[in-house]
């Protein structure tokens, strides 16, 4: 087994959606990026490839290509997964903290869950999505931004197989 930690965070800016897992959250700003900005689903993928050793999702998804423009990062995700695979990896399990004072993402939750469990072809009880605040500290307290934190877990048996 092989654990990794993925860490995102994007301003939050008027005139964009706010996409969290996938979801389309009704909100009076959105995540400030090149892609969707979707902060849950970027934290996920850099867990995911820092279990691996693969880099961060900068390395094959940088800002200012235009192939990625705009693109929902589900897409980036379902190919972060076929990375691993091709590499012998299995998803174990993920576990992801969203920080954000607003809005609030309970009813959203299983929603994301679903989102990411489906991209990365696991499971909806292999794939916790979180949500807390920052107590009014910070830009994130301030309600400048969201954060994620994500944790990774992937199984690399069969790639240690095949190195037998």
């Amino acid at each position: 087994m092989r654990i990794g930690i993925g860490f995102d965070s994007h301003p939050l800016v008027p005139g964009r959606k706010l996409v969290l897992g996938g979801v389309q959250i009704p909100f009076a700003k959105g995540l400030e990026g090149w892609s969707d900005a979707d902060v849950l689903t970027h934290a996920v993928m850099d867990a995911l490839l820092g279990a691996a050793a693969l880099g961060d999702i900068g390395v094959y998804f940088p800002p200012g290509d235009a192939g990625y423009k705009g693109i929902s990062s589900l897409i980036l995700l379902g190919k972060v997964t076929g990375m691993l695979a091709a590499k012998g990896y299995s998803v174990g399990n993920i576990d992801a903290t969203v920080v954000a004072e607003k809005p609030k993402l309970r009813e959203y939750i299983d929603a994301m869950r679903h989102n990411l469990s489906q991209a990365l072809g696991v499971g909806t009880d292999q794939v916790s999505v979180k949500a807390s605040t920052a107590n009014g500290l910070g830009a994130i307290g301030r309600e400048e931004g969201i954060a994620v934190y994500a944790v990774a877990m992937i199984d690399g048996s069969k790639s240690w197989n095949n190195n037998i």
